[in-house]
């Protein structure tokens, strides 16, 4: 009973949040938009940037600190931040250095809710959690691709920064009347150095082919996100109503994704639904570049919608299970600083590729590079489990 009443308000939590998080990301990228392109790329990686590099840093303190008040603190920082840039709209590097300190908070934040949900939702129901968590950030980012666009259209641009870092305290607020905790224990000679996730998830070869393949699924379609309003625009022939349609049904995709993703319990389930998700993810990327019709992008966009919810929630599944608990906020942050990595290089190679070919062309390039990731990722994952399972077979054999 407690687990879910701590696990909804955490969920609603996250919503508000990924609410302010889609409407900031939306003015900030509009404003810098006529300002400079390099511009629009530089807010990108200073929003990206700390969750990559201060992996180490960040895991080591979400191993040693209460995580419930290390998530609070985080938030009410990046509430700060993002609302400090509104009355400073007219100095780009005020802005950027803004937004790379709320890329700070969002850097220890998002390791330390991913180590928190077990605790609130309870090991055995912990994918349901993750579940749950990626939910409430979707119909948040919907709301904030919609409505947000209109909030900033009717108030302006500081006042929707304004907003979000509302969203951030609100959070902050909802989290105060959470009970659950986590509070690592033993002393903090006898835990590993900072590098103990980095090296964790070398070591454990399950894990780490789930997480090197899904990363470059990640990198390879992250293209479409730069090509998409100009396929929108050049390709379909659409509007701004368009574009932001073709990101709901990708949207809705990802809240049925969350769904079948929380009935996964086995590691052997999950390592192989990553594969299959990021190959579903190329069909889905493909189908708009292979028939470039309104209809087929919506279905291409919902597949790759699903896929996606699978991955927000499996990663984290199977990290956890794959990881003990004293150090998981280290290994949560290494999978993040992998994953978003790839991200990063995967949005500056898309600046490049479009200013050279076509949006469609980038989409059946995505397309392709999520298909052959996911399809290396399901051998090598099936390679990986079947050398895991082989001692024991063998074992049962000789008795």
């Amino acid at each position: 009973m407690r687990g879910n009443r701590d696990l909804t308000l955490t969920a609603a939590g996250a919503a508000v949040s990924e609410f302010g998080n889609a409407l900031s990301l939306l003015v900030l990228l509009f404003w810098a938009t006529p300002i400079s392109p390099l511009l629009v790329a530089a807010i990108l990686v200073a929003e990206l940037l700390p969750l990559v590099l201060g992996a180490p840093l960040v895991g080591l303190l979400v191993d040693r600190l209460p995580n419930r008040r290390l998530l609070i603190t985080a938030l009410v920082f990046q509430g700060l931040a993002i609302a400090a840039i509104a009355p400073l709209m007219g100095q780009p590097v005020f802005v950027l250095a803004l937004v790379f300190v709320s890329g700070c908070g969002r850097a220890i934040a998002q390791p330390c809710i991913s180590a928190l949900v077990p605790h609130i939702a309870g090991e055995e129901d912990a994918t349901r959690g993750y579940a749950w968590l990626s939910t409430g950030r979707s119909l948040g980012s919907m709301a904030g691709v919609t409505g947000g666009a209109l909030l900033a259209g009717v108030f302006g641009h500081p006042v929707a920064l304004l907003v979000d870092g509302c969203t951030f305290l609100a959070y902050a607020v909802l989290l105060a009347f959470v009970r659950s905790e986590r509070r690592p224990s033993g002393s903090h000679e006898a835990r590993p150095s900072a590098l103990a996730g980095i090296r964790h998830v070398r070591r454990d070869p399950v894990l780490f082919v789930s997480i090197v393949g899904l990363a470059f699924c990640v990198g390879t379609v992250v293209v479409i996100n730069v090509a998409d309003p100009a396929f929108v625009r050049y390709v379909l022939h659409g509007d701004e109503f368009m574009l932001g349609a073709m990101q709901a049904c990708w949207m809705t995709g990802i809240l049925v994704g969350n769904r079948l993703a929380a009935r996964l319990l086995t590691v052997s389930g999950m390592a192989q639904a990553i594969a299959v998700a990021a190959v579903t993810t190329g069909v889905g990327v493909l189908i708009p570049a292979t028939f470039p019709f309104v209809v087929a992008t919506g279905i291409g966009w919902a597949i790759g919608g699903v896929s996606n919810g699978v991955h927000n929630v499996v990663i984290h599944a199977i990290a956890r299970l794959r990881t003990p608990e004293e150090m998981r906020g280290r290994a949560f942050a290494a999978v993040g600083s992998v994953v978003i990595g790839a991200n990063l290089v995967g949005t500056a190679a898309a600046g490049g590729l479009l200013l050279v070919i076509g949006p469609r062309a980038v989409f059946a390039l995505g397309g392709v590079g999520a298909l052959l990731a996911g399809v290396a990722c399901l051998v090598f994952v099936r390679r990986a489990l079947k050398r895991e399972e082989s001692p024991a077979v063998a074992e049962l054999s000789s008795n």
